[in-house]
């Protein structure tokens, strides 16, 4: 039996706009299924949070929207809280959850040099899972983790259209350009899901060439694999992608500007 022909919603959730990344690669690979986008910016940013409290929000969160809404399955679009909540998740609820975690493999396989660095949040660089991907994936390349402060608030910052300093984007990123042995950082993995939107920002700050590593494409690919998604219908869908927030403080024409540029026609605000 295949699923050929099945129509899927899909939440994509995160503490804030860092999983639009996530969702723009899901419009690219499957146009048709529906994303139900969810941003708890009442808990924005996680990174303060201990692991204890984000699993307590993401359950509830999560507890919420299956009982709103018809979901397929959900991509927990945050590093930080895929590294300490997925267990906990799958457990209490029957559909699939599929997480993102620093693509330290990937980035190991690339590197020319040997030298890569991690640009993550303080709560998934000090995170045991991270310290084991590096050892298990990197133990012959010199890695440098990079915990960023602010990138992501500058990330929302910029995507709510108020401007950004270049310098503040070159203090955050600048302890990952390292030279070691004579070597240069040639590999940069983006470990948080709110730096591919700001790519390009990140490519101006850069004092030289690297490959910044989005795992968008390949968490995606996992999301399409765990689903057996078997490709677009034969007839024309138009899919309903819509978005909500868990505090209306964040509703504001900005953000919901924001959401509309990235595909969401309707913003609402989701009761705890």
């Amino acid at each position: 039996m295949t699923n050929a022909g099945k129509s899927y919603n899909v939440c994509v959730f995160d503490s804030g706009l860092g999983g639009l990344s996530v969702a723009r690669e899901l419009r690219q690979q499957a146009p048709d299924i529906s994303i139900t986008y969810c941003a708890d910016n009442a808990g924005f940013p996680y990174g303060n949070l201990l692991p204890d409290e984000i699993i307590e929000r993401t359950s509830k969160v999560v507890s919420v929207l299956i009982a709103r809404e018809q979901i397929d399955a959900i991509v927990i679009a945050c590093n930080t809280a895929s590294t300490v909540v997925m267990g906990a998740l799958r457990s209490r609820f029957s559909l699939p959850f599929v997480g993102v975690v620093p693509a330290v493999k990937p980035a190991a396989e690339m590197t020319r040099t040997g030298t890569i660095s991690i640009l993550a949040t303080p709560g998934t660089i000090e995170r045991d899972y991270t310290r084991n991907l590096i050892e298990q994936f990197a133990g012959d390349c010199h890695v440098t983790a990079v915990a960023c402060h602010q990138l992501a608030h500058l990330c929302e910052v910029h995507l709510s259209g108020q401007p950004v300093e270049h310098a503040d984007i070159i203090l955050e990123i600048s302890p990952a350009f390292v030279e070691h042995d004579g070597s240069r950082t040639d590999t940069v993995v983006l470990g948080c899901t709110h730096y591919p939107l700001v790519l390009e920002m990140l490519e101006r700050a850069s004092p030289w060439p690297v490959w910044f590593i989005n795992p968008s494409a390949a968490v995606v690919r996992r999301l399409l694999d765990v689903l057996n998604y078997q490709g677009p219908v034969k007839e024309a869908i138009n899919s309903t992608n819509r978005a909500c927030l868990t505090d209306s403080k964040g509703l504001d024409p900005a953000l919901s500007a924001v959401f509309l540029r990235e595909g969401f026609q309707n913003l609402t605000i989701l009761s705890l």
